[in-house]
């Protein structure tokens, strides 16, 4: 049973028809219903969140002042994402940036004496 659905079956029971109702669930339907209550209650927490903080954003921009000045919060910079620099020569499409772990590709290559420049694109 979807969680709207079962919210407006709820409203129409009372509670001991409600308890007996739960009882003839199975136990997926149970978990389902139990999940779908979980998304819910997150969904509506954040919903919550967001109306605050865009509520505290108005309210700071009719005082003059930046949601970042009264909260010292940091605007992060989004870093553009890495350029291949190197591809496996076995399969092209297999790629590696230069930056963090080198892929065991491109250190098995080495270890089999090729050279960097060699995988180079």
């Amino acid at each position: 049973m979807e969680l709207r659905a079962y919210a407006g079956y709820i409203k129409s029971k009372g509670e001991s028809e409600l308890a007996t109702d739960l009882n003839s669930l199975s136990l997926k339907e149970l978990k389902d219903l139990q999940s779908q209550v979980a998304k819910a209650i997150a969904g509506y927490e954040d919903r919550r969140k967001r109306e605050a903080i865009a509520e505290l954003e108005e309210k700071a921009k009719e005082m003059g002042f930046s949601w970042a000045e009264l909260t010292g919060a940091v605007t992060t910079r989004k870093r553009s994402p890495s350029v291949a620099k190197y591809a496996n020569p076995a399969d092209k499409s297999d790629t590696w940036s230069g930056r963090g772990r080198k892929p065991r590709w491109f250190a098995a290559a080495l270890s089999k004496g090729e050279k960097p420049e060699d995988m180079a694109i």
